[in-house]
């Protein structure tokens, strides 16, 4: 059983829903601040990267976070960067848990959950989760499914904190160590940052397309 779900279910259904929309808000406010200025886009801060992490991690990520620290690590000492970058990807994932447990809980989402499939891969994951989030935190293996995966296999918050500490501040030093040795020019990271992008909203077009052809009936 989640530890957090007993808490959560003390709040009446309206106050969940306004903590989830000023989760989103909040995340949508920061990115919308970060990408309509050009001197945040520049800024060596190592605030911008704080907050940054923000919009990069929460949810299914709307930004990549990898050409931002390959950015800082060009200024900053890798260990700097991973001890900035971090917290806020603590905390952003923690939002993470809260806003996917609500999402679950909603009414739509029951039938969903009672495909086999689905609990096929979350049985599979409860076999080894703790490795599972290791391995993907710290790999270039897209991260935002075992974010959703975690709540349906009512995994607890403190481990899956843990493993996203664990496999996430190694990657972060490693990137920014990347970036401190080769010194990648600004065009090229930007080019990534394009690069990768694409390839996220190419995947998750993909996936929506497939589900919605598989819930299509066939012609007769």
């Amino acid at each position: 059983m989640n530890p957090v779900s007993n808490e959560e279910s003390k709040y009446p259904p309206w106050i969940k829903t306004f903590l989830f929309a000023l989760q989103i808000s909040f995340v949508l406010a920061l990115l919308i601040v970060w990408a309509a200025s050009k001197s945040l886009q520049e800024s060596k801060s190592l605030w911008v990267l704080f907050f940054y992490s923000f919009p990069s991690e929460f949810l299914i990520a709307t930004v990549p976070h990898e050409p931002v620290l390959l950015y800082f690590g060009k200024f900053y000492h890798p260990l700097i960067v991973a001890l900035v970058a971090i917290p806020s990807t603590l905390f952003t994932e923690m939002l993470n848990y809260s806003a996917f447990k609500y999402i679950t809980d909603l009414r739509i989402f029951t039938k969903l959950r009672e495909k086999k499939a689905l609990q096929k891969t979350v049985q599979f994951f409860n076999k080894v989760p703790f490795l599972t989030l290791w391995v993907a935190g710290i790999s270039p293996i897209p991260f935002y499914p075992l974010r959703f995966l975690v709540v349906l296999a009512r995994y607890p918050l403190p481990w899956y904190i843990l493993a996203v500490f664990l496999s996430r501040f190694p990657r972060f030093i490693i990137l920014a160590y990347v970036g401190y040795k080769i010194q990648i020019p600004d065009y090229l990271l930007i080019a990534l940052f394009v690069i990768l992008i694409a390839i996220a909203n190419i995947s998750i077009l993909r996936s929506l397309r497939t589900r919605k052809r598989k819930g299509k009936p066939n012609a007769t």
